[in-house]
């Protein structure tokens, strides 16, 4: 009888060991649940104040379209793929008004100092964002294979059909009137008013010039080296202009995406996109 018994321990003693080492399970490769308050990582990084996603417009001088459609705005979404970019190119006094009348644009890129300066006063443009980017130059252009018929600014009275921004609206155009003033040529060009011209933006001109429908166009330099359809013949004389041709950037006021807007004007500031600029006839202002 107790040998029953003791057998019949030791097999209970051998079932409860078995039941033990059957609730050590396998270590599960399933991660963790996130700590209270935690939401799990998505795997993306942004940088410290940069917005994760957001699509910002930019309202810019139509002269800046190659170079920011082609080339920088590319560059930029390569680094930073949270924030899209989209172009509105036309004149600086067009696109001025548009800010005026409520277009939903992000950063201000003008082709002149008047037209950032009109927005500012207006506290449309934070004024502590606006800076200088960009340097131009105003260039007398014919269509290519023409180069001889004029050569300088002094020769535009024997040209037949003039072509320039109009003076009212595009900055192109106002440089123009005061080159034409200051040579003394402009009312020589104005006494017969269908001579004379006025594009709506500067590529207009440049486009009226390259197809010959005008004899000669005012542009600025990097207009005319973005075809081969017209030449250089030659630059706004020295002392012609009293102020240089420059491209101030600001940050609209009503933007809702200030961070990503700063973020483009900031890399349209470095050594990488003034060398683009730079292949496209920009100076550094």
């Amino acid at each position: 009888m107790k040998k029953i018994v003791s057998l019949a321990l030791a097999l209970a003693l051998l079932l409860a060991m078995a039941a033990c080492g059957g609730n050590n399970a396998a270590p599960s490769n399933s991660p963790a649940p996130p700590s209270p308050g935690m939401e799990p990582s998505s795997g993306g990084v942004s940088a410290p104040g940069e917005e994760s996603s957001a699509t910002i417009l930019i309202a810019a001088a139509a002269s800046l379209e190659p170079v920011l459609r082609d080339r920088l705005i590319p560059a930029f979404r390569e680094q930073h793929p949270g924030i899209a970019v989209e172009g509105s190119y036309d004149s600086s006094g067009k696109l001025q008004r548009q800010i005026e009348e409520g277009l939903p644009a992000d950063l201000f890129l003008s082709a002149a100092r008047a037209q950032m300066d009109a927005l500012v006063d207006q506290g449309l443009v934070d004024r502590d964002s606006v800076l200088p980017l960009l340097e131009n130059e105003l260039v007398l252009i014919v269509p290519t294979g023409k180069e001889n018929a004029i050569t300088s600014f002094e020769e535009l009275p024997r040209a037949g059909q003039v072509a320039m921004g109009d003076p009212d609206s595009v900055p192109a155009g106002q440089y123009a009137r005061e080159v034409l003033v200051s040579l003394g040529l402009w009312e020589a060009l104005t006494a017969e008013e269908a001579r004379l011209s006025l594009g709506s933006n500067v590529t207009e001109v440049l486009n009226w010039v390259a197809e010959g429908s005008a004899d000669a166009g005012i542009v600025y330099a990097t207009d005319a080296a973005t075809t081969d359809r017209v030449t250089v013949v030659a630059r706004a004389p020295e002392g012609s202009l009293a102020t240089r041709v420059i491209y101030p950037a600001g940050v609209v006021s009503s933007s809702r995406h200030k961070e990503a807007a700063a973020l483009f004007l900031d890399f349209l500031q470095s050594e990488e996109a003034m060398a683009v600029f730079g292949e496209y006839g920009f100076l550094p202002a």
